[in-house]
């Protein structure tokens, strides 16, 4: 039987003679199929392995990035510790400042108002001078707790024009300078206020009162109260809001009335 098969010559550069090799047919078929399931075997193992090798290497990365948001969630965790004390601190703040007492913003601004007294020791110099004066006093008795300052617009997120000074309800509110009352009323966000005008284009702002005084046209001179405190408006706690103004703009109050004065 003539069995056929493949014949492989090598031949060897400088030599003369050459070696042959003859390999069967279902030998050779056989090795060309090796050679195939070798080569789809690589192929496999490169596409599963390729995966896996990349998602080994992004190990150190993945580490790091984890280190990085523990230390990260650490820091929310301190950072809310520190906001509840915060908010247990302005808790306190508002019982010692009565926002939990009742709050006479009921009270009809109609109310009879007594005649103004004022008194001082025999021979001592007057605090306030008569008649109309710029606003240079402060509108409390007592300093009270300034909780927020005057913020100029596109500085922060809201700008808030004058300060906030917390005082109980009920505080006598005193005019900052000597003047005539242009506005005593109700707003949504002020409360119940009390607007007096000065000399030299100054204004004065009186907000979240829970008693007016004054009407609309008195005249009021500098010390005189005109409003007594409050949490009336758009507000949180008690507290008083002072506006300072010239020709229409607002301005720092600090920069012209003495903190206590």
């Amino acid at each position: 039987m003539n069995r056929r098969g493949v014949t492989i010559v090598v031949h060897t550069d400088g030599e003369i003679r050459t070696r042959q090799y003859r390999v069967p047919l279902w030998g050779m078929r056989l090795g060309q199929g090796i050679a195939l399931a070798l080569l789809v075997a690589i192929l496999l193992f490169l596409a599963f392995a390729g995966p896996i090798t990349r998602s080994a290497m992004r190990v150190p990365g993945l580490e790091a990035e984890v280190a990085r948001l523990r230390s990260e969630n650490t820091r929310v965790q301190e950072l809310a510790a520190a906001l509840n004390r915060a908010e247990s601190n302005y808790q306190q703040l508002r019982s010692i400042l009565g926002a939990r007492a009742p709050d006479p913003a009921g009270l009809r601004p109609e109310l009879p108002r007594a005649r103004v007294i004022a008194a001082r020791a025999p021979g001592a110099a007057a605090r306030f001078q008569p008649g109309p004066s710029i606003p240079t006093h402060w509108p409390l008795d007592d300093r009270g707790f300034l909780t927020r300052g005057q913020v100029s617009p596109g500085t922060e997120s809201e700008a808030h024009p004058g300060i906030d000074i917390a005082v109980p309800v009920g505080t006598p509110v005193r005019a900052a300078g000597g003047g005539t009352v242009e506005l005593a009323g109700v707003n949504d966000d002020y409360g119940m206020f009390v607007r007096v005008r000065h000399p030299g284009g100054y204004e004065t702002m009186y907000g979240h009162a829970s008693r007016l005084l004054v009407r609309d046209g008195d005249e009021v001179a500098a010390g005189q109260v005109i409003a007594l405190s409050g949490n009336t408006g758009r507000s949180t706690a008690p507290h008083l809001h002072f506006e300072v103004r010239r020709d229409g703009r607002s301005i720092d109050p600090l920069a012209v009335v003495k903190e206590g004065s």
